[in-house]
């Protein structure tokens, strides 16, 4: 009897035991959730000031482009074709603005771990995506100001010989940026650093913070 009476305290134990332990879960995702939420609103409030500032910026390059179709000359080609360029590269940087609000925003964190994951590892994939798109502006800015007025016809060979490497240098940067811009490099500290205003840090601190909880999870 004193035998079952032991299993049945063992027994009794243990369901308090488990009870502890799921309110114990509860409350660490709880506060893993309220600690992420934290982290991505920063951003999100980021992203809000980048949208406005876009709209400004998109603005301006809508009216100069506007101008030199207007009074179009041939002097106007590489401006032309520049600020184009500039222009729908930084309209497709806007709405991935306005995607990385609406994906921070729909983040359910009442949810499972790993559909908590996968929401943030979709949001940290569009901002890798983002900055990789952005970088194909960089050759651009080295030949709106160019003028077919006077380039090349009125400048020296080596001024041209110089400027054609300028540009070639900054077209083997953006070759080099979209290249590498994959989440395989995300273990890197520069890749981090390098989209890191677009998000990426913010980003990278929520994921961190679920896995610290699974590796707690599966050490207890």
């Amino acid at each position: 009897m004193e035998n079952m009476d032991i299993i049945n305290l063992w027994k009794a134990q243990d369901e308090k035991l488990e009870k502890v332990l799921l309110i114990n879960e509860k409350l660490l995702k709880e506060m893993t959730g309220q600690k992420a939420k934290s982290t991505l609103r920063s951003m999100i409030r980021y992203k809000i000031v980048g949208v406005i500032t876009f709209v400004v910026y998109l603005t301006f390059l809508g009216f100069a482009l506007h101008y030199a179709i207007v009074n179009y000359s041939s002097a106007w080609n590489y401006f032309i074709v520049s600020v184009a360029a500039i222009t729908l590269i930084n309209l497709r940087g806007f709405t991935d603005y306005i995607r990385h609000i609406v994906l921070a925003s729909n983040i359910n964190y009442n949810g499972s771990i790993m559909a908590i994951q996968e929401q943030l590892s979709k949001l940290q994939l569009s901002i890798i995506d983002h900055s990789k798109v952005m970088c194909l502006q960089f050759p651009f800015f080295t030949t709106f100001y160019l003028s077919s007025a006077w380039f090349p016809s009125q400048v020296g060979t080596s001024f041209i010989v110089l400027h054609v490497a300028f540009t070639a240098a900054f077209v083997f940067l953006t070759y080099w940026l979209y290249k590498n811009h994959k989440p395989e490099n995300l273990s890197k500290k520069w890749f981090r650093n390098l989209i890191a205003g677009s998000g990426g840090k913010s980003v990278g601190r929520a994921i961190e913070f679920y896995q610290d909880l699974e590796r707690f999870k599966e050490d207890e």
